[in-house]
Order: structure tokens, then sequence, then C-alpha cells
């Protein structure tokens, strides 16, 4: 089965305050057995266009993927997160098939 995933791309405008949103995070992504993938980090852009900070997270599936972000408990986290920052979020299911030789 494939995995899912939550790709997303954030500007942060006050860190304090988003601060909140980071150290409450861990126990709602642990209850839907999420795992950083990238979280922050150097990173160069070669197309398009970007943002500050980027994160990948990794679910069982993508079921869970949107569970996650469909739950109550990560609502009452972006309520914390919003007011402190902008961004892209894209859950997506992950592939699975064959690859190119």
């Amino acid at each position: 089965m494939a995995k899912g995933y939550w790709i997303a791309r954030i500007d942060i405008h006050n860190m304090d305050g988003y601060k909140d949103y980071i150290a409450q995070n861990g126990p709602v992504f642990a209850k839907y057995g999420a795992r950083f993938l990238v979280r922050g980090g150097p990173h160069e852009v070669k197309e398009g266009t970007s943002r500050s900070r980027n994160v990948v997270l990794e679910f069982k599936d993508y079921a869970t993927a949107l569970a996650c972000y469909n739950s109550p408990e990560y609502a009452r986290l972006v309520t914390l997160r919003s007011p402190h920052s902008q961004g892209d979020l894209v859950i997506i299911e992950g592939y699975d098939g064959p690859q190119p030789a």
C-alpha cells in the first residue's frame, strides 16, 4: 500500500508565536503515526517560487494523512499556526509502482 504525505511550504512571520504550534504538534502527529522526512533545513530553489520553510511528513497511507489533517486535534493546531504563518499544504498519495530502468 502506498504511503501518504504532507508537503508543506511555509513562511513564518512571527517565530515566537509559531513556537507554540511546534511545541504542541508532536502528540497529534504521533497519534497518526507521522514521521518527519524533511523539517526545515537548507534548500535551493531551482524552478518556480519557494517559501522559507519546507516540511514533508510521511504517514502509513493516504487515508491516515487525510484523517490527521481533518482531525479536531489538528484543527486546533491550525488556529495556533495561522496567525503566525502563511503557507501551502498538499496531502498526496505516494507512488508504489514500477520505477524507470
